[in-house]
């Protein structure tokens, strides 16, 4: 039987309860923040707090101190943290086919097309029309600079398919460094899989810079895919899939990515 129009109904009451500093003003005891961001266990920030490792806009934190996580410059030992919620980070597989930009003139599909539309998001570097492999895009600008910047060093690594099969030889001339046009690449790691298959480890971001030493070194590459970066690897992810990349990801990227510059 359903109800009558005039019978009441049990609604439930707004809640009492005040609102809290964190509420009110975005603020948060930094120790909960610095958990959020994945750097570790609530008690573990604690510690780094207590040391004197963390520092909030160039001071050195105290425990119980607040901070607004979208506004404060948040370090430890000189790595940024990334707190502000509204920062996000995504790890793509991409196609081959697909534009790494965030629009394209010539109206081919682009990375960006095949993650949420927002927030707005702008591709960590590049991989070539033809490239495929995993590819961080985020909103984040100091990661983005961090990923980016070759001072910084961080680690690619692909799967090259060349066309014959690489010396030794060959593979030392790769691991001492390259001259292309626009100058000498530094040492890479190189070790071949299998026949005709090579591993190619850079910290460089020259445009397309792994085919172009494969071809300086007598190897043209017929298929190319990028399998990690830095820390962050997943051979799960199929061609077009992505995911966020979890905290503790984020954090380990600007950890390796090295200190304050």
């Amino acid at each position: 039987m359903g109800t009558s129009k005039t019978e009441p109904r049990w609604t439930s009451r707004p809640s009492l309860r005040m609102s809290g500093p964190s509420e009110a003003d975005g603020s948060d005891k930094l120790q909960k923040v610095l958990a959020r961001a994945g750097v570790g266990s609530r008690r573990a920030c604690e510690e780094l707090i207590d040391d004197g490792r963390v520092s909030v806009d160039g001071e050195v934190a105290h425990i119980g101190q607040r901070v607004d996580p979208t506004t404060a410059r948040i370090e430890i030992d000189g790595v940024p943290v990334a707190a502000d919620p509204d920062l996000v980070h995504y790890l793509l597989n991409k196609p081959a086919g697909v534009v790494t930009t965030a629009d394209d003139p010539q109206g081919r599909p682009t990375v960006v097309e095949l993650l949420p539309p927002e927030p707005r998001v702008f591709p960590v570097g590049r991989l070539d029309l033809d490239t495929e492999g995993l590819l961080v895009v985020t909103n984040d600008g100091t990661l983005t600079q961090r990923l980016t910047h070759p001072s910084f060093g961080i680690e690619k690594e692909s799967l090259a398919e060349v066309e014959g099969t690489p010396t030794r030889a060959t593979l030392r001339r790769l691991r001492e460094g390259v001259d292309l046009d626009d100058g000498r690449t530094a040492p890479a790691a190189a070790s071949l899989v299998s026949p005709g298959l090579l591993k190619v480890t850079i910290h460089e971001g020259r445009n397309r810079q792994v085919r172009r030493m494969c071809d300086a070194v007598g190897h043209p590459v017929r298929r190319l895919v990028r399998t990690r970066i830095g820390p962050i690897a997943d051979r799960s992810l199929a061609p077009g899939e992505w995911r966020p990349l979890t905290p503790e990801e984020v954090h380990a990227l600007y950890e390796q990515s090295g200190g304050s510059r």
